[in-house]
């Protein structure tokens, strides 16, 4: 299958994945503070990557690894707990949608930090899918008028990481097979984040016996080896395959799974959603239109 067609189903099976993993934070707070769940994510995670590939690591040579450790910080470390935190207060939805900015800060840092150059089709149809992402925004809020919408500039921040990641990657980690990046940045944040766990409060015997942190515990797992362990290989695979704004395009079909789950869960859906969510699509479409095929790197 040529790279014309794997980024596609890459794009697709990121899409369920990340777009699924909101509702899986929402009930992981349940039972969690956003400090405990960010850090048993991260741990869950690591372990589960240890275990498929710890070998690699060797494949990292010495110089790129600052450039895995910046992209642990800003595709992983900080996101992990912006997001947590931001659904303490917004809908998981709402937190999906927001995260469809990520494509429009990818050009952005992509140009002005890493001297990426972008297509006029790229930047219109990243202004489309972000018009789109506006009006889901908009109609959350007329929908959801309880809810603090000041979180939700945790995680345009969180957007902003991952855009920064997204060019770290492609710039700085093209030649690093996907599995030394993919365990490598865990292997950077896994003290950290047993550091932050130690402090958290999270060892008390009380906090143990609830039903509530055990059944939270279930739904990290679940997303730690799915929504970042295995997500995060097949994204880094997606950049290399791909370019950094194509793989982030992502974040703009990521809102329709996330709104297909808040809707199971009781959140509210409209048809203005639904028009919404198709100018997205169409963003998505116009960003990779007439893009010459690009031959992936050996890994």
């Amino acid at each position: 299958m040529d790279s014309g067609n794997k980024k596609w189903i890459y794009l697709i099976v990121l899409s369920l994945i990340w777009g699924s993993s909101y509702i899986l934070i929402k009930k992981g707070l349940v039972g969690l503070t956003p400090i405990q769940l960010g850090a048993i994510r991260i741990i869950f995670s690591s372990i589960f990557l240890f275990i498929i590939g710890f070998k690699w690591l060797k494949k990292v040579e010495k110089d790129k690894w600052k450039w895995v450790a910046a992209s642990a910080m800003s595709g992983t470390f900080v996101p992990v707990f912006l997001f947590a935190y931001a659904e303490t207060e917004i809908d998981s939805s709402i937190a999906a949608i927001l995260n469809s900015l990520v494509p429009l800060f990818t050009i952005f840092f992509g140009f002005l930090i890493f001297k990426v150059s972008f297509t006029k089709n790229q930047l219109i149809g990243v202004v489309i899918g972000f018009i789109g992402a506006l009006i889901l925004v908009f109609q959350g809020a007329n929908v959801n008028p309880d809810q603090n919408y000041f979180f939700a500039v945790l995680v345009i921040i969180a957007a902003m990481c991952y855009a920064l990641n997204a060019n770290i990657v492609k710039s700085k980690l093209q030649d690093v097979p996907v599995m030394a990046i993919s365990v490598g940045i865990f292997a950077v944040m896994i003290i950290p984040a047993i550091i932050v766990l130690l402090f958290s409060g999270v060892f008390t015997e009380d906090l143990w016996q609830e039903p509530s942190f055990r059944t939270s515990l279930i739904y990290i797992l679940v997303l730690a080896v799915f929504g970042t362990g295995l997500a995060k290989i097949v994204f880094n695979k997606l950049i290399q395959i791909s370019n950094a704004v194509f793989a982030t395009s992502v974040t703009y079909i990521i809102p329709i799974v996330g709104i297909f789950w808040g809707i199971l869960d009781g959140e509210k859906f409209t048809l203005i959603h639904l028009l919404a969510s198709a100018i997205i699509l169409l963003g998505v479409y116009i960003v990779n239109r007439g893009r010459k095929k690009e031959t992936p790197k050996a890994t």
